[in-house]
């Protein structure tokens, strides 16, 4: 059997492993192929795409966008992006702007509050990375004002906390209007995450299918089977095509292994076959 992972972060967003490291790991985990879908950006496809190059390993170049719906952030993984596209770099640079003056509220409140934190701490020695609130829980814990990434979370980073203000709306319309322009296969990430219940995450991924949505992430660390087997069911009815990955972040979530997430997740590649198909459907032109 060929396993898959189609949800995986490197040191371009908050990972812990460089996109070579995670393409190599991948390898030598025997994974079939994998998706590198880092937070806001592509900046890590060229490397990871150099790593398989050389390997049995079949990358899929990715991205994971954030939006706001009814007041709840959401994630959208976006599959087959082209890297070198303008018009992409130019989205996401935009995404990212959102992004850094949330960052740099953020940082402004921790630091008049009497925490010792630079810029220079969140980007670990890469000042291309694009922070997110894992880097501050990474610094929170490694300063030793939490004893763990999870309680810098519960105590500071929740989504309207005094120290993590919501980020400036970015809307789904305008994140799927983006993937639609730029021919990327758009797939709602781990539904459960956002705790709205069925019938809401039903209502969503329907709204968002009416802007061009092709996936709904199924399989995830955070989801138990029973959500799953529901999640399939839903992803059946509204004509959406099952995903799944681990959501790996290397030490950043140090329970979650690639293809193998938490509580012994695995995704085939019979799955990918589907995507890819779906995929070729979707940027062949109407005749």
């Amino acid at each position: 059997m060929n396993f898959v992972d189609l949800h995986t972060h490197s040191t371009a967003s908050d990972g812990t492993l460089t996109p070579k490291e995670v393409v190599d790991r991948a390898s030598s985990l025997g994974l079939r192929a994998i998706a590198l879908t880092d937070h806001d950006t592509v900046d890590g496809i060229a490397q990871a795409k150099l790593a398989a190059a050389g390997s049995l390993l079949e990358l899929i170049p990715g991205m994971e966008l954030s939006c706001i719906y009814q007041g709840t952030e959401i994630h959208i993984l976006g599959f087959f992006a082209d890297e070198t596209d303008k018009e992409l770099k130019k989205g996401l640079d935009e995404l990212r702007q959102v992004r850094a003056r949330r960052n740099d509220s953020m940082l402004k409140r921790f630091q008049e509050n009497g925490f010792a934190i630079t810029k220079e701490d969140l980007m670990f020695g890469n000042p291309q990375t694009v922070i997110t609130r894992a880097h501050f829980a990474r610094v929170l814990t490694e300063k030793g004002y939490v004893p763990s990434p999870a309680r810098a979370f519960e105590k500071y980073l929740w989504y309207g906390s005094p120290y993590c203000a919501r980020k400036e709306t970015v809307t789904p319309r305008q994140v799927m209007e983006l993937m639609n322009r730029c021919r990327i296969w758009p797939c709602l990430a781990h539904p459960m995450q956002y705790h709205l219940g069925y019938e809401e995450v039903e209502k969503l991924a329907f709204q968002l299918k009416e802007l061009g949505l092709r996936g709904l992430e199924v399989y995830h660390s955070s989801h138990v089977k029973p959500q799953s087997a529901k999640l399939q069911v839903m992803a059946k009815k509204l004509g959406l095509l099952p995903s799944g990955g681990s959501d790996f972040h290397g030490a950043n979530k140090p329970d979650i292994e690639l293809g193998k997430g938490r509580g012994g997740l695995r995704v085939t590649y019979g799955l990918l076959e589907d995507i890819k198909a779906d995929y070729e459907a979707m940027i062949r032109p109407k005749s």
